[in-house]
């Protein structure tokens, strides 16, 4: 079975795995205090353009979410995201489970704009009642989104703007991120996501490592106490330096976009051999993730030899799936899956 369901089914990057053998009798101070920690953080701030950030390193994505959330709201206040938002949709609860609502903005691209925040926050002040409803405290984002798709930097910046205007801390889910970076139809560096944002975090976990994802504050509110959010909620990893060394490999001669762009690219060819077989897109999405509209006796063909995600029923005899390629895909499997999409 040649598996295509999600992007992290592999273990690491080789080089990776190298370093951590090397460096494994090493003694070095724990909690993310090492030199390790020291040097992925510098590199990391340099590709943000040298900006006034704060770099904490935690192991996944959900704990991410809820940890930076938590630590951003009052208990009376939820997060702004879309209906189809990762919080929203694929981390049981998690960020409920710590007493902040998810207030779900209706998407069909998994985008919001920066008119649909303007729109809840002043409906929420203009209801007489409303010290008796969550308020809403930030707004999440991801990039890609779930269904695949980009924000412009355009975008970005209308949100970042009324964001602002509204007091609202933008955190941006970068779970994905090295794929939204290196796509073609990318308009963004991590300077920008930095400059746009008040917190984002540069998935690993997806992106070639074993586990772990580093969270990048900017608004100096955020930064306040952080820590000890990570440790309250089970982030603060003893042997940080496994993170630390993670992320310095990653960020070492541009090993990160080098491997997200050989997914993107593999993931453009599958795109290619769908739309020249004649099947619709659910998604316009550019990124390691597509979204094909297939019968389903073409569905149940495919799944003889291959494993992919179920995402929607369309009608009676079609459904949309996802393929996801990665960092590991092997370019055989893909010269294979499309030869048995054009035999369909």
């Amino acid at each position: 079975m040649i598996r295509f369901e999600c992007d992290y089914l592999e273990g690491a990057h080789p080089f990776i795995l190298k370093r951590l053998e090397e460096t494994n009798f090493e003694q070095t101070a724990g909690y993310g205090e090492d030199p390790y920690c020291a040097a992925a953080r510098e590199k990391i701030k340099e590709l943000c353009g040298g900006a006034d950030v704060e770099v904490h390193f935690l192991v996944g994505g959900t704990q991410t979410n809820f940890t930076v959330i938590s630590a951003a709201l009052r208990p009376h206040q939820g997060v702004l995201a879309a209906s189809t938002g990762h919080i929203n949709v694929h981390e049981t609860g998690a960020v409920e489970a710590t007493g902040h609502k998810v207030l779900a903005l209706p998407s069909e691209d998994g985008k919001i704009r920066a008119d649909q925040v303007r729109k809840a926050y002043e409906a929420h002040w203009n209801d007489k009642d409303h010290e008796h409803m969550v308020q809403p405290g930030m707004v999440y984002i991801s990039q890609p989104t779930e269904n695949g798709t980009l924000y412009s930097k355009e975008e970005l910046q209308a949100l970042h703007d009324v964001c602002e205007e509204l007091s609202l801390p933008l955190f941006l889910d970068g779970a994905r991120l090295g794929y939204g970076l290196m796509s073609e139809a990318g308009t963004m560096t991590l300077r920008d996501i930095a400059e746009l944002t008040d917190a984002f975090y540069i998935g690993g976990t997806k992106v070639g490592a074993l586990f772990g994802e580093a969270v990048v504050i900017g608004n100096p509110l955020l930064r306040k106490d952080f820590r000890y959010f990570i440790k309250q909620h089970g982030g603060m990893l003893a042997k940080g330096r496994l993170l630390g060394i993670q992320f310095d490999t990653l960020f070492t001669e541009g090993l990160y976009f080098e491997i997200s762009k050989r997914a993107d690219e593999l993931a453009m060819r599958l795109r290619r051999a769908f739309v020249k077989k004649g099947y619709e897109l659910r998604y316009d999405s550019c990124t390691n993730q597509q979204f094909p509209i297939l019968p389903d006796d073409h569905i149940e063909k495919l799944k003889e030899k291959y494993s992919f995600a179920f995402w929607e029923a369309v009608d009676d005899g079609h459904s949309a799936v996802r393929f996801c390629t990665s960092w590991a895909t092997k370019e055989e499997a893909v010269d294979g899956l499309i030869r048995d999409i054009e035999a369909l």
